[in-house]
């Protein structure tokens, strides 16, 4: 039987009563996301609270909010932040991201997005609302992003690498501009499988990297251990 929660460095995320357990991308957005020069950062849709956490740690004085729309895992999330280290720093609120109205805007917006468009469901409606865009896809995520955000803020996701297109498309509609890509790839020769994006309100050169998890099974690159470092307990 598998664990009810994930431990570490410096905080444990208890994740059973939540749709989505901690995994992989999450902690790639958590370690990848700038949080140079963030005063306010939102998370939408944080789950387990494990997004949140890792920005509270890499940032030294940053106010992160947390926004989720399942009540089982606002609650979670809750817990998870409240033993936190930074619970001072972290606020977490169960509400609809799309009825959220904050006072103030903010520098870093991120989440782990529903991303499934037309893919079949599972009988979890839980797990369908963490995982299919019906409840919010990716053109409400960005027309609602941008109105909380700060003149030179940032959005960072992390998607599958098929929903690209789509994504893209819709940043689009919002005048809203790709600035970092980052392709994963889990092996050498195998294709890439997700994608971290950020993006900003401003027009520039998109920034285009790479990254490798593993050599080989359980053997992971130099590149990944020095973006998860100070969050995995090993590697």
């Amino acid at each position: 039987m598998a664990n009810n929660y994930f431990r570490f460095k410096q905080f444990t995320v208890f994740h059973d009563r939540c749709a989505m357990k901690v995994g992989t991308d999450g902690v790639l957005l958590g370690a990848w996301a700038s949080v140079d020069h963030c005063k306010r950062i939102l998370d939408v849709g944080t789950g387990s609270g494990l997004i949140a956490l890792q920005l509270a740690q890499r940032s030294a004085t940053a106010h992160i909010t947390a926004v989720e729309i399942d009540a089982q895992a606002a609650a979670q999330a809750t817990e998870n932040t409240n033993a936190s280290p930074w619970s001072e720093r972290l606020e977490v609120l169960h509400t609809d991201f799309l009825q959220y109205q904050p006072e103030e805007t903010f520098d870093l917006i991120v989440s782990n997005p529903p991303y499934f468009q037309d893919a079949l469901k599972c009988p979890d409606a839980q797990r369908n609302t963490a995982r299919h865009t019906d409840t919010l896809s990716f053109e409400a995520f960005f027309r609602q992003s941008v109105k909380m955000l700060s003149a030179d803020g940032r959005i960072a996701l992390i998607i599958p690498t098929e929903a690209e297109e789509s994504l893209l498309n819709a940043a689009t509609l919002s005048s809203l501009f790709p600035h970092r890509r980052l392709a994963v790839f889990t092996k050498p020769g195998k294709p890439c499988r997700r994608l971290l994006i950020e993006f900003g309100l401003r027009e520039q050169t998109c920034r285009q990297e790479e990254l490798c998890i593993e050599h080989e099974h359980h053997h992971y690159t130099p590149e990944y251990i020095s973006l998860t470092k100070d969050f995995y307990l090993a590697l």
